[in-house]
Order: C-alpha cells, then structure tokens, then sequence
C-alpha cells in the first residue's frame, strides 16, 4: 500500500510563494511518476504538474508553466511543488498521486493519493 502525505499549504498574498512536499512511502518505488492535482470548491479536480521519478522529465498545466516547478528527491522519496508568483485562482486543495503512465495529465491514470494540503491566496 502506498501511503502519500502532503504538506506545506497555508495562507499567502497574491504575488507570493509556497512550497508544498509530499513524502511517498518506500513503495513508491514501483510507480513511474508523481503527480500534483488541485481541487477548488464546486470544480473537477485539475492537474497541476508531474514528474517521473527516474529521469525527473517534468509536465505542467498551462495555468502554471512559468510560475511552478516540481522536482523530487528519491533519497527522501518526496517530491516538492514549488509555487511562484501565487494568484487567488490558485486556491484549492492540492494533492499529490501516483501513477505508472506518461504522460499522465488525467486523475484517472493515477492510483494512489494523498489527504490534500489546502492552499489559499489572498488578493
């Protein structure tokens, strides 16, 4: 059973950063890439970026290329979404998942996934 826990949400201004990290359980291993979805209230979880654990070759949704970044550290078993130049449609929570496919920018190829760490921006 993988087991996923995030962290790092909080409360920020429009204009400013965070760093969210979701620490992966030793099986995770076995997965091909790590995702990042993010679920606003009353809309469809969206995904946000990936990444492949082996080779660290990234994807992003277009609403975010520019101003995130994911990277990973398979020491740790983490992988980090940082969050750049925050704006208030980025409130949601956040959740990171598993998957064994890429690219990989839909929920439902993703099998294991974290509780969600909420992100709110203030204008």
């Amino acid at each position: 059973q993988v087991q996923l826990v995030e962290s790092g949400g909080g409360l920020v201004q429009a204009g400013g950063s965070l760093r969210l990290s979701c620490t992966a359980s030793e099986r995770t291993f076995s997965r091909y890439a790590m995702g990042w979805f993010r679920q606003a209230p009353g809309k469809e979880r969206e995904f946000v970026a990936a990444i492949t654990w082996n080779s660290g070759v990234a994807d992003f949704a277009d609403s975010v290329k520019g101003r995130f970044t994911v990277s990973r550290d398979k020491v740790k078993n983490a992988v980090y979404l940082q969050m750049n130049v925050l704006k208030p449609e980025d409130t949601a929570v956040y959740y990171c998942a598993t998957s064994n496919r890429w690219p990989a920018p839909m929920p439902r190829m993703y099998d294991y996934w974290g509780q969600g760490t909420q992100v709110t921006v203030s204008s």
